[in-house]
């Protein structure tokens, strides 16, 4: 794919394999610190009943309203699914500035796209995405990972801890 192509020429790094195998890496650490910061707070519940209140006041319509977003991932399922949380959806589109990039089978491939795109064409991180972005450039795949914020910093701390 082109996207990963630039990505290894600016950054000489394999997107798809580096984030991967980093992210195989730090997954039971991350769950771990998920759920023991779920279980201190319970934001378990809040987070999934946030997801249900978002399911149920969605309007079924033909094109979604993007806004002034310039980045998108854009899920599409089929007409029988049930669940809020897809996880098997039919297609993931990419969509940047209103256009369809790509269609791509799966979430993390879509994500990892649309990473590489932002990080290509330098572009910013969506609001209220910033930390998920920061946390795949800086900490998954050491790009700039001497500029880390004190978050950053502490949940790289705590997976190293058990690495």
């Amino acid at each position: 794919m082109q996207v990963y192509a630039e990505f290894q020429r600016i950054t000489n790094q394999n997107l798809p394999n580096t984030f991967y195998a980093e992210l195989d890496r730090h997954t039971p650490r991350l769950m771990a610190l998920f759920r023991q910061k779920a279980s201190k707070t319970g934001k378990t519940a809040d987070t999934l009943a946030d997801i249900f209140k978002v399911h149920d006041t969605q309007d079924d319509m033909d094109e979604p309203d993007l806004g002034d977003a310039s980045v998108v991932l854009l899920t599409t399922v089929s007409d029988d699914a049930t669940s809020p949380v897809h996880y098997h959806p039919v297609r993931v589109s990419v969509v940047l500035e209103g256009d369809v990039v790509v269609n791509l089978p799966t979430l993390a491939d879509a994500f990892l796209v649309m990473f590489g795109l932002i990080y290509a064409l330098h572009l910013s991180y969506p609001k209220g995405l910033t930390n998920m972005f920061e946390f795949t450039q800086k900490i998954l795949l050491g790009l700039d990972d001497f500029k880390l914020s004190p978050k950053l910093q502490t949940l790289k701390n705590d997976l190293m801890l058990y690495v």
